[in-house]
């Protein structure tokens, strides 16, 4: 960010980088974002017609594909949380619906955030979030999370108390993790099961990473990735590149086996020592 705030630094190939307006337009999304205070109502963000119509697009066709490639639990949670098609969900409005579901809330923060920060949030039961929108030339992809990401993979599956207490337990494993090998571990692992991860599902493999449920081109060629058997262990020493499709991706068994298997790492993380190949 610069320092009169009335812009924002992205990268060469981003989207909008040659497109002034939309700099700007992040620029305020995220001193927004900025000023909010812990414990009192998120304020409005004023969304363009652009950007719902990004929304309305993205949301509606991932609706489609998630029918088809989504996890039982997924397409439940998000049915409950009933977010609106037509427009960018205000993170107030998403908090009021979470309160009576799983207790999760979602807080503001202008744009990425330290590791520690994000993961440690969920121990609380906080999830933090972007408010900004991809840029509209190419709604189908954005380069870093997005307010799509993070509502329609993150948010949707902490409608689940099931999911929700997973999230919450992956923070306060975060909590432990000691040093930066023990975090780089951990981080994997949390890339392999929340953000990538799959299940085999009535004999198919549905995905429940937000990561792949945000994704409209990743949906359409998850199932042709390289599927390894669950294997934490393996997860947490893989390393992975997030600006191609998911090569390789973890399955597990079962969502009973899924829940079980990734609690049990998440509550015991921190009292056995794990350290991520480079």
């Amino acid at each position: 960010m610069t320092d009169s705030h009335d812009d924002v630094e992205l990268a060469s190939d981003h989207p909008g980088f040659s497109d002034r307006a939309y700099r700007s337009r992040r620029a305020k999304i995220a001193s927004t974002a900025a000023a909010y205070v812990p414990g009192t109502a998120i304020p409005l963000v004023p969304y363009t017609d652009v950007e719902n119509d990004v929304w309305a697009t993205v949301s509606t066709q991932l609706s489609a594909k998630h029918e088809r490639v989504a996890c039982r639990t997924y397409r439940e949670s998000t049915a409950r949380l009933a977010l609106p098609r037509d427009r960018v969900p205000q993170l107030q409005e998403v908090n009021e619906r979470l309160a009576g579901l799983t207790g999760f809330q979602v807080r503001p923060v202008a744009g990425l955030v330290p590791a520690r920060d994000f993961y440690g949030a969920l121990a609380d039961r906080r999830f933090l979030a972007t408010q900004y929108v991809r840029h509209h030339s190419v709604p189908f992809y954005t380069p870093e999370p997005d307010v799509i990401h993070e509502l329609v993979g993150h948010v949707c599956m902490l409608a689940s108390e099931e999911f929700a207490d997973l999230y919450e337990a992956a923070g306060a494993a975060s909590r432990r993790a000691s040093t930066p090998d023990e975090l780089e571990f951990f981080s994997r692992v949390f890339w392999f099961t929340i953000e990538f991860g799959v299940v085999w599902e009535d004999g198919a493999l549905k995905a429940y990473g937000a990561g792949l449920l945000s994704s409209y081109g990743e949906l359409d060629v998850f199932d042709r990735a390289e599927v390894h058997e669950w294997d934490v262990e393996a997860m947490g020493t893989t390393s992975y590149d997030i600006t191609r499709y998911q090569p390789l991706l973890f399955a597990a068994a079962s969502q009973s086996d899924l829940v079980r298997d990734l609690a049990a790492f998440f509550d015991s993380y921190g009292q056995v020592v794990h350290t991520a190949a480079s």
